[in-house]
């Protein structure tokens, strides 16, 4: 079947093809964190000036944990505001602050939201469940200091692409079961929702793109311990008993990833259980196009809009 793109999308793999770019799969981790972030001059827009900056810390399992907060530009002087607690995408072993800096800087004033950034623990240094042990960590410490953050403790979201998509889902989950306060919404960017690895799109998407089936499967066999954690909800939001009580929610997919299948069972298991969603699906683009706005204009469109609704339900 002929793979429709976005044509800015298709120059972007062109790119890469022409730039010899190996497989994820072949390199160390650490070859892979230096040439991912080699990319982010090329891939990523000029960022947004916000209102301010300011790096954090928060108390975690195993040390600080750290985090940076964006005001927006605008934002009002003693006003308490909402707030988007974001988790970084690199499949669990790429990415940190840096690395979406442009993208929470954007969606903070696209918003009118802060947003804290979360630099959890990475794989294969740190496996499951270091990452949701931080995400947790870092959540709660959001609500514990909301005042002082400048940030109204009842409209707190959550929110991530990729790997951060999978750990946003499961605080979401980890809310509902009293293990943080009540979220006001969840955000999920091309999320990874079951490490199964048993939806079609695996046998789908093999090659010709940034993420396939086999970087996909170089990534879970670094962050976790054992097969056996696979149907663990922690690991597999899609796998919790119950997503009943789980927030309002924005799921996006796009069809070239071989995450596209479970982000679209997951959008349709939140409406079956009675969760308000909003699904937005996208056949022409590419897994982590959201952090490739200097090449894939629909990345700026795509995070314009999802600052639109997060402005829509946390102003509500």
């Amino acid at each position: 079947m002929t793979m429709i793109l976005d044509p800015d999308a298709a120059r972007l793999l062109d790119m890469v093809r022409e730039a010899g770019r190996p497989p994820l799969e072949t390199l160390t981790p650490n070859e892979a964190r230096m040439a991912y972030s080699a990319t982010r001059a090329l891939m990523q827009p000029e960022p947004q000036d916000v209102a301010d900056v300011h790096n954090l810390s928060a108390p975690g399992p195993l040390g600080d944990i750290k985090l940076r907060l964006y005001v927006p530009r605008g934002a009002p002087a003693g006003v308490a505001q909402p707030a988007l607690v974001y988790f970084h995408g690199g499949g669990w072993v790429l990415g940190d602050l840096e690395s979406h800096d442009g993208v929470c800087r954007h969606l903070a004033n696209a918003s009118g939201c802060r947003v804290v950034a979360v630099d959890y623990r990475m794989a294969p240094e740190f496996r499951f469940p270091a990452a949701f042990d931080d995400s947790a960590a870092a959540t709660r410490f959001v609500f514990d200091n909301a005042p002082s953050l400048g940030i109204d403790p009842a409209r707190i979201a959550v929110g991530g692409d990729s790997a951060g998509g999978n750990l946003a889902a499961a605080m979401a989950v980890l809310a509902t079961q009293g293990g943080l306060p009540r979220l006001a919404f969840q955000l999920l960017i091309y999320p990874v929702v079951d490490l199964a690895m048993t939806f079609d799109s695996y046998q789908r998407v093999t090659d010709g793109v940034l993420l396939t089936a086999s970087a996909m499967r170089w990534f879970i066999d670094l962050y976790l311990n054992s097969a056996a954690e696979r149907t663990d909800w922690r690991a597999s939001p899609l796998r919790a008993a119950d997503l009943s009580r789980t927030p309002p929610a924005f799921v996006l997919t796009v069809a070239h990833d071989p995450l596209c299948d479970e982000g679209i069972a997951y959008a349709r298991r939140l409406a079956q259980e009675g969760v308000r969603v909003t699904h937005t699906h996208l056949s022409d683009n590419i897994h982590g196009f959201l952090t490739m706005g200097k090449v894939v204009r629909a990345s700026a469109l795509v995070t314009d809009a999802m600052g639109a609704l997060l402005r829509k339900e946390l102003y509500a």
